[in-house]
């Protein structure tokens, strides 16, 4: 882990000097930078009732339990998953301790929170009229997801991507957030890329790719945006973080989730893939297939045992990694 440095700050105001509502950031950066760059951004959510410890072990007692996932915390960037322990404590005890329990969580999906989904809405909406659009419709952003993170002092979370669009604020706390370019294909190969439950998420680091990160140094009030498929991985200093993922999918970043998607399948099942663009026709064919298959599977999936069946059926139990090991229940 590194030193927490002394923190440079988010512009407060838009770029015409107009007072924030949610979000805010160099008008002049993000229409250069956005979506295929990182860029720093503001936000007025520090001191909002819905980050309070009390009301977040509210939430995750509510969740389900595959969209909470509790582990030790890491101290290395390199960490793998095999070395991490799975956490047995019902989700709202382990919220309320974070600040002495040395651990790292994630609470997936709260827009299933009526009050989550109308923030989750708000903050998006001012994201896309800073890009210079009426709102998320008109924007093309939809499926709206958050994800808050909630984390024991110096904890890192691992190498690893995600494959939504993201804005991402720190809301308590102290977080240094390091992402690395991935429009240079040396940093994750193409089955590193491919998306599958089979595979945990963290990623093989090499201190090399450091030549080509881009730090955000963060504190209450401040955030990043996350490029689509961006690998990156993030360290809390000596107090307890609380940040907020506020995530979205495009036309262009679904279809290639989706095209990763088959792929990640069709290894599984022994046959390897080519790159995303090399075969145009084949691919269209690969997304079409996987989208028919995911309709035909979506009513099953609206109940948590049924969701946990078909990922054990199709990928393995470490499918469900996150109810304890080689999808054990925790």
């Amino acid at each position: 882990m590194t030193d927490a440095p002394t923190l440079d700050r988010a512009p407060a105001t838009t770029a015409k000097g107009q007072p924030a509502r949610l979000v805010s950031f160099d008008g002049a950066e993000m229409r250069s930078r956005f979506p295929n760059e990182p860029f720093r951004l503001g936000h007025a959510l520090s001191s909002h009732p819905l980050f309070t410890i009390t009301r977040l072990a509210e939430l995750a007692r509510t969740l389900p339990r595959d969209q909470v996932e509790m582990t030790e915390a890491a101290v290395k960037v390199e960490t793998r998953f095999e070395d991490v322990k799975i956490i047995d404590a019902p989700a709202d005890e382990v919220v309320r301790r974070i600040e002495s329990g040395h651990a790292w969580m994630v609470l997936k999906r709260v827009e299933r929170d009526p009050a989550y989904a109308a923030l989750l809405r708000e903050m998006l909406d001012d994201v896309a009229r800073g890009a210079g659009f009426a709102d998320c419709d008109e924007a093309g952003f939809y499926d709206l997801q958050g994800f808050i993170f909630v984390t024991s002092p110096r904890a890192v979370t691992p190498f690893h991507y995600d494959p939504e669009e993201n804005m991402f604020v720190q809301i308590r706390g102290r977080k240094a957030f390091h992402q690395y370019d991935n429009r240079d294909r040396s940093i994750l190969s193409d089955e590193e890329l491919e998306i599958s439950p089979s595979k945990h998420r963290n990623l093989t680091f090499d201190p090399a790719f450091d030549t080509r990160k881009t730090s955000f140094y963060l504190e209450g009030g401040e955030g990043c945006f996350v490029p689509h498929l961006w690998p990156h991985w993030v360290e809390t200093f000596d107090d307890l973080s609380i940040s907020m993922a506020f995530t979205w999918k495009s036309p262009a970043a679904d279809r290639l989730n989706t095209l990763l998607q088959a792929n990640g399948l069709l290894r599984h099942l022994g046959l390897p893939q080519a790159s995303p663009g090399q075969r145009p026709m084949l691919d269209t064919a690969k997304v079409a297939g996987y989208r028919a298959m995911r309709a035909v599977i979506a009513p099953l999936r609206r109940s948590e045992g049924m969701r946990r069946a078909l990922r054990g059926l199709l990928f393995g139990r470490k499918a469900n990694y996150y109810y304890g090991k080689d999808g054990e229940a925790a």
